[in-house]
């Protein structure tokens, strides 16, 4: 027999310390590095159409100092002409490099783009219900959505930029030491400074980016919060609730966009000021030069330029590293959910032996907590028979719907075992769990299409069937009184936004779609709350149509709904105590209190 070591519930909440990622900007790199699986020969022929912009970028200033000391000193205009038409050819060539840069870059950071989605969408899949209850849909979506579009920008936009500048700043540099080596290395003087102010701000400016984008996920998730509650909103009349927690949370956002702008607008200024410092030591240094006779009006000229392809680089670089540290923020909200681990995997047991019972389901010694200081489960044992109709009645928050939820596997007993057929729950692979186990919820969910596809949702043995054939099913199943409730039939249209379905229409399809897939273990939890008693009959009558081996399990707060059990099962302050008979059911609910 195989029990569980005592485990501490895993924290899925991704805006929690533990689980914000804060990764080294080496580390942040080689992860965006692992986007361009794929792309490494886009990366080259951008990277030559880059160098070779540049290139056209760098010789232009050194021809123009040529025909100024050459051709307009010697007033030879046949030269000016002639090379006139040289640089133009040039700007030619660096417009289509230009052209090319944008159309490499943007196809790839398109194709990252929707590669990253569908990894990200992947990993969300394999995560188990505990992320979902801790962490916010609008702060997912804004991962999704938001964050991955940073990511995007930088990749078709900031990155060729980001490479261009570097290439013509160093060339610049070296044109610079090369052409007059003093004068160069006053020109560049100012640059050393930028770079220690550079890596001063750089981490302020990441977190700064980080908190903004924390902040619009906090305020995606109260609009969606708001949109989803806004039924209840009207009917209380509390419009002036949530937009007082809107406007907590618009403020908020606000509060961090200005921060995070001015981060990213702190280097311009300074960048822009060492640019026009170094003009000036340019300018008197030449002058200086050229009265000594060691320098010339064409390499002053030339000069200049290359002080302005090295600062104008070096000034874009600015807003280019702003871009860069946004999109390293977004990388670390996206990275929380990559590397966010599923602690409910399924387990290869030690020695694979199947464990004796004659019981479809058993607990044993089974605890449960969602958090550490909350036990809802302690110390619980039962067995459920093939065959038998049980029903967990208690209290609201008794935990009912917890036990349930352990015999889908929905979550994992914090210590103990769960045996589903003889087999420890957790060494079942996904697909054998569920085509055991039928599931209906009090709020089913449903997907925009039809009543058709819902009703096959996850069910592949009915996938290929016409609909004559399915409908064929649906009658010898019992079910064909539901159907015929749906004007359209299997076509009927579904959709998730609006009224067009009542909630007692959306569990009929719910119930649908876990009848068909012949579980051994079926379990309703409230599904009948919202149905009609003429129709909750008509369940009834079609849940006695099952086959004699399908164990179901009941939880309901209506007594009638429960009189039929074989078995009824107290639920209440951790314990699960077979009540006995109906009447003695009764008693418990009335009293509130466990059965010793």
């Amino acid at each position: 027999m195989i029990h569980n070591a005592q485990l501490t519930p895993m924290n899925y909440e991704l805006n929690s310390e533990q689980n914000k990622k804060k990764l080294s900007s080496w580390e942040a790199i080689q992860g965006l590095w692992l986007l361009l699986s794929g792309e490494q020969s886009i990366l080259i022929y951008a990277g030559i159409v880059t160098l070779a912009n540049s290139l056209i970028n760098l010789t232009a200033p050194l021809l123009i100092a040529h025909v100024v000391d050459t051709y307009i000193v010697a007033k030879q205009f046949s030269g000016v002409m002639m090379f006139a038409l040289i640089l133009l050819s040039l700007y030619f060539v660096g417009l289509f490099t230009s052209y090319a840069q944008t159309r490499l870059m943007g196809g790839m950071g398109q194709r990252v783009l929707f590669n990253l989605r569908t990894k990200i969408f992947s990993k969300l899949q394999e995560l188990p219900v505990a992320f979902f209850n801790a962490n916010k849909a609008g702060d997912l979506i804004s991962r999704i959505n938001n964050d991955t579009d940073k990511l995007n920008q930088f990749f078709s936009q900031t990155l060729v930029q980001f490479v261009g500048s570097i290439v013509i700043m160093f060339g610049a540099a070296i044109f610079l030491l090369a052409i007059n080596l003093k004068l160069g290395l006053a020109t560049l003087a100012p640059a050393a400074i930028l770079f220690i102010f550079t890596r001063l701000l750089s981490s302020w400016v990441k977190r700064s980016n980080a908190t903004s984008l924390t902040s619009t996920g906090g305020l995606s998730a109260e609009v969606s919060e708001s949109i989803n509650n806004f039924k209840v909103v009207v009917a209380f009349n509390r419009r002036d609730f949530f937009r007082k927690r809107f406007q907590v949370a618009n403020d908020d956002n606000y509060k961090s966009a200005v921060i995070a702008g001015i981060a990213n607008n702190t280097f311009t200024p300074v960048f822009g000021l060492s640019a026009n410092i170094a003009q000036l030591v340019v300018l008197a240094y030449g002058m200086y030069l050229i009265t000594a006779g060691s320098f010339t009006i064409g390499l002053l000229i030339g000069f200049l330029s290359y002080v302005t392809n090295f600062y104008n680089p070096l000034r874009q670089l600015a807003v280019l590293w702003s871009n860069f540290q946004v999109a390293l923020a977004g990388w670390d909200r996206i990275s929380a959910i990559l590397h966010m681990q599923n602690e409910m995997e399924v387990v290869s047991l030690d020695n694979g032996e199947k464990y004796t019972s004659n019981a479809l389901l058993e607990f044993k010694d089974v605890s449960f907590r969602y958090t550490d200081d909350k036990e809802v489960l302690h110390n619980v044992n039962f067995v459920l028979e093939q065959g038998k109709t049980y029903a967990l009645v208690g209290p609201t928050g008794g935990g009912k719907t917890t036990t349930a939820s352990l015999m889908a596997r929905l979550y994992d007993p914090s210590e103990g075992t769960v045996y589903l057929n003889g087999h420890d729950i957790r060494s079942l692979g996904v697909a054998d769990r569920t085509s055991k186990v039928g599931f209906i919820l009090q709020e089913p969910t449903l997907f925009s299409g039809t009543v058709r596809e819902n009703i096959l949702y996850g069910n592949e043995a009915y996938k290929d069937y016409s609909n004559e054939a399915l409908v064929k099913v649906i009658h010898d199943a019992g079910l064909e009184s539901l159907l015929v409730r749906f004007e359209g039939g299997l076509e009927a249209k579904v959709s998730t936004s609006g009224d067009a379905l009542s909630l007692g229409q959306k569990q009929l399809i719910a119930f649908m779609r876990a009848v068909l897939r012949n579980p051994l273990l079926l379990i309703l939890d409230e599904a009948t709350a919202n149905i009609d008693t003429v129709t909750e009959q008509l369940l009834d009558d079609i849940l006695k149509k099952l086959p004699r081996e399908t164990t179901i399990v009941i939880i309901a707060h209506r007594l009638n709904t429960i009189e039929n059990a074989d078995e009824i099962f107290f639920v209440n302050a951790g314990g699960i105590t077979l009540a006995g008979s109906m009447e003695h059911a009764v008693e418990m609910l009335l009293h509130g209190k466990r059965d010793s």
